[in-house]
Parts: structure tokens; C-alpha cells; sequence
């Protein structure tokens, strides 16, 4: 079995760097608005596999939202617990498989979180 030479190998990982410098990603922007009824605060904490966003707290219609670059892979996930009155829910807030926003706007209601794009609201259940 014959060996790749070292500097092949360093060569294929410089291509990779600099392919992934180059390739334009689109930067997705994700805003969680408390929808709660009756004032009630949502306590939301994000989370990736490499990042925790921390834990924050939204008074009722106020939101929190970050930014990122989906992975090239296509395998970029940001899941979310949020908590109110004593109730906790987990939520995928972005998936590359589900989501094609780039202004992913989600209303969080007592029922689940509602995806809110042009012309188009998809709530799901928790």
C-alpha cells in the first residue's frame, strides 16, 4: 500500500482552507419573539454543538436574536429550551434541513414556536 506524500496531503488541506474562505455563505439571522399570553416572561437558552449562546429572558413581545454561517456540510443545527410558568420545552430553532430562511423570525406561543416568513406562518407543536 503506497503512502500519500506529506506534501500532497498539505496541499488538499491548504485547497480546503482557502475553498472555504472563498465559497460566499449566506449568514443567517434568527429572531425568537415571546408571544406568551398575559405578559408571561420566556426564559430561552440556544444552543449548537460547538456554541451555548447563554440563557436570556424575555419580557412578553420582546425578543432575542444571533447570527451565523450555516456549515458547508449542510448539517447546521441551533436547538433552544425555553421556559415559562414552570413548563419547559426543547425546540431545533434552525436546521439546514428544514430551514431556507435567512431571516428565520419565530413567534413562540403557549402551542409551539410559529416560523413567521413573507406571506407565510408554519407553526409547530411542541
Amino acid at each position: 500500500m503506497n503512502a500519500l506524500p506529506i506534501d500532497w496531503l498539505l496541499s488538499l488541506m491548504h485547497l480546503f482552507v482557502a475553498s472555504e474562505a472563498i465559497l460566499p455563505r449566506h449568514k443567517v439571522d434568527v429572531l425568537i419573539y415571546n408571544y406568551l399570553q398575559n405578559g408571561t416572561d420566556l426564559t430561552v437558552h440556544c444552543k449548537s454543538k460547538d456554541d451555548d449562546l447563554g440563557v436570556h429572558l424575555l419580557a412578553f413581545r420582546n425578543y432575542y436574536g444571533f447570527k451565523f454561517r450555516p456549515n458547508l456540510f449542510g448539517t447546521t443545527l441551533f436547538y433552544c429550551s425555553m421556559q415559562w410558568d414552570g413548563i419547559m420545552h426543547w425546540f431545533d430553532i434552525y436546521t439546514s434541513e428544514r430551514d431556507t430562511c435567512t431571516y428565520c423570525l419565530w413567534n413562540v406561543k403557549p402551542e409551539g414556536p410559529c416560523l413567521v416568513e413573507y406571506k407565510k406562518v408554519t407553526c409547530y407543536s411542541w
